[in-house]
């Protein structure tokens, strides 16, 4: 899509917003041309129904023949689609054409194994080709796929595996993790061990520990996939086909299996992945090389990381080890080798290499290829913002473009973000829609907050990219998302957020998040962005706990640069540094906020509770404080550190 089209769509009103839509999905190869371009029926409060969305009515296409055939055809075959790193260093350069006879081969080991259109698959794997492979391969045959982190644990595997009713389960032998094979299959086997509708697992040889073996059930890759034809011939199915379903996390409640449909999820993701990352000049674009380092299993790699990027053909990085292994600077290893142009990461992980290069990048890294640099998962911290802006970007003047961007595995896509094309950011500032979408903020009645006041941000106008429901459990969608604001037709995200004096959106996280100290509603995002402007400070995550002065106090979770700082017996010199680090915390909270946003309590630790997005786990923060019984840790991606925490919390007394 062209930027002028983009500029235009801003300005657009309703009457034309289906025209705008209509002309966003003419970048997709369709069998069947669509006879109506969306028809949304409103929820039923009465049935507790969530709206019924349906897009490109009438239109088929196949989401893999976008994905890699049509750049084949177009005769772009011998592009590179995937430059694969593995954290033992091993590397592949995969084709488009490459690409296309091993989804083909996939497609075809699928439908011996009599997976048909309406299947679930679930995909438990780390960052591989395969992976990729196996899910593009499902679409192409209409059968649902469902990825899960590969370091997920065998419970939260075993709910996944049965609340889609999955026929297969992809897994491997085992993963390279911080240097050391990690096994996997035993999960794998814990995980269907169960009542469930599993019928094969298929395993890919990764690591080549030995592993055990149910004969019959379980199938090797190399001995099943390898060998089929690379031809196949693919189906095109309704535009409202499922694609994937993908499972939220959360510290309360079953996480909810989110349903996402093909052809307007891959229309919105393959124009936001334009707008967002792809050069500016068409002309240009062949020099394009974009890395998201999110894990495949994550919304944001379904989108920015498999189909978004491969939808318009473009080059891209996927790397399978942990950022600091074998050394803290690996990602810029990978961005010189690559000349990655687009560097799109979470808040959390910038956090972590301003603490592992307190005195900045090392110069003799290349990075002038990168181009523009981007945030998800979290609202980003204004000091990690300049970092990433200032750092990765420092072969430009001022620094390279930032697209914040602020979005949901419900909404499919992003929803609000700066574009690279514009002349000011903001630190830390989602700043708008993007065309074709719209939000507001609101109180709990739906009236528009004033500017710098906290309310609930709803999206309007959604995407076509929108979950359409929650897999089993319709009346969960409704009343979610969509009771409290359901006689104005609005979403409600979750996340509280405020405008500034310009109408610009600021994200201030979790409205379950936010800490009440005597009627003064703070936001956990702001404290925590305070916190980590002292340069001794890695990550902060703040959360409320009771006070029976002010209702809610803020207890901060800080971890420090100086790791002797957390020693539970700390000697006379430790602990007296230990008291200045703090007292210094307190007073920055202080003169950046206000003395009524001073944490009452800050405990060090060496990790604060993250879910494999980047998102701090505020609620376990509170619950491990208070020493109250947790919530689910399955989703987190560091689990290990909450034994840590509580050994801290408790030797407080």
């Amino acid at each position: 899509m062209s930027t002028e089209l983009a500029s235009r769509a801003a300005v657009l009103d309703e009457a034309h917003r289906q025209e705008f839509w209509d002309e966003a999905a003419n970048l997709l190869d369709w069998d069947t041309r669509w006879h109506t371009t969306s028809s949304i029926i409103p929820a039923d409060p009465q049935a507790q129904h969530g709206p019924q969305i349906s897009w490109y009515l009438g239109g088929k296409l196949n989401a893999a023949v976008n994905c890699a055939d049509r750049h084949v055809a177009a005769g772009h075959g011998e592009k590179v689609a995937l430059y694969f790193e593995g954290e033992p260093g091993d590397r592949q350069a995969i084709t488009y054409a490459d690409l296309q006879r091993r989804v083909s081969q996939a497609a075809n080991a699928l439908e011996q194994l009599g997976i048909t259109k309406g299947d679930r698959v679930v995909i438990y794997l780390p960052v591989l080709v395969e992976t990729v492979v196996i899910t593009l391969a499902c679409a192409r045959i209409g059968a649902i796929h469902s990825l899960v982190f590969g370091g997920f644990s065998a419970e939260a595997l075993k709910f996944r595996v049965e609340d889609t009713g999955a026929k297969l389960l992809v897994t491997t032998d085992g993963q390279f993790r911080r240097g050391a094979s990690v096994p996997v299959k035993q999960n794998a086997d814990a995980a269907v061990a169960g009542d469930n509708s599993i019928q094969n697992v298929l395993v890919i040889r990764r690591t080549g520990d030995q592993i055990p073996w149910i004969q019959g059930r379980d199938l090797w890759w190399h001995e099943l996939v390898d060998v089929q034809s690379t031809e196949h011939s693919p189906e095109f199915f309704d535009a409202e086909t499922p694609l994937f379903i993908m499972y939220t996390s959360g510290t309360t409640g079953q996480p909810k299996g989110l349903v996402h449909t093909t052809g307007g999820y891959l229309t919105q993701t393959a124009l936001s992945y334009n707008l967002l990352f792809a050069n500016p000049d068409p002309a240009q674009r062949d020099r394009d090389v974009h890395w998201c380092t999110a894990d495949l299993a994550w919304v944001t790699a379904h989108t920015y990381e498999i189909y978004g990027p491969l939808a318009n053909g473009a080059t891209q990085v996927i790397y399978e080890g942990v950022p600091n292994a074998p050394h803290p600077g690996r990602h810029f290893e990978v961005i010189e080798r690559y000349k990655v142009t687009s560097y799109y990461t979470a808040p959390t992980l910038v956090r972590s290499l301003m603490g592992w290069f307190p005195e900045g990048i090392p110069a003799d890294y290349d990075l002038s290829s990168v181009r523009v640099g981007g945030t998800v998962g979290e609202a980003v911290n204004p000091e990690a913002w300049r970092w990433l802006r200032e750092q990765v970007g420092r072969d430009t003047p001022a620094g390279i473009p930032m697209v914040d961007t602020w979005w949901q595995s419900e909404s499919g896509a992003t929803v609000l973000s700066p574009l690279p094309t514009d002349e000011h950011f903001k630190p830390g500032c989602a700043s708008r829609a993007l065309p074709g979408l719209s939000v507001d903020i609101v109180d709990a009645a739906g009236a528009r907050v004033a500017p710098q006041t906290q309310g609930n941000i709803v999206i309007t106008q959604t995407g076509p990219a929108m979950a359409r429901t929650v897999w089993g459990n319709p009346q969960r969608y409704y009343t979610s998302y969509w009771q409290q604001y359901v006689h104005q037709g609005w979403f409600l995200a979750g996340d509280g957020a405020r405008f500034d004096e310009d109408g610009d959106i600021y994200i201030l996280g979790r409205t379950d998040d936010v800490i009440n100290v005597s009627g003064h509603r703070l936001s956990t995002i702001e404290i925590e962005s305070a916190l980590v402007t002292h340069p001794g400070v890695v990550e902060a995550g703040v959360c409320p706990t009771p006070d029976a002065k002010t209702g809610h106090a803020a207890t901060a979770f800080v971890v420090p640069l100086d790791k002797s700082l957390i020693s539970l017996e700390p000697d006379a010199d430790t602990a007296r540094r230990r008291e200045e680090f703090i007292g210094q915390l307190r007073a920055a909270v202080t003169q950046q906020i206000g003395p009524i946003a001073k944490p009452r309590d800050i405990v060090l630790v060496p990790d604060v509770p993250k879910t494999r997005s980047g998102k701090i786990m505020r609620r376990l923060l509170t619950q491990l404080f208070e020493g109250s019984t947790l919530g689910d840790t399955t989703s987190l991606q560091n689990e290990p550190c909450i034994e840590q925490i509580d050994e801290i919390c408790r030797a407080r007394g």
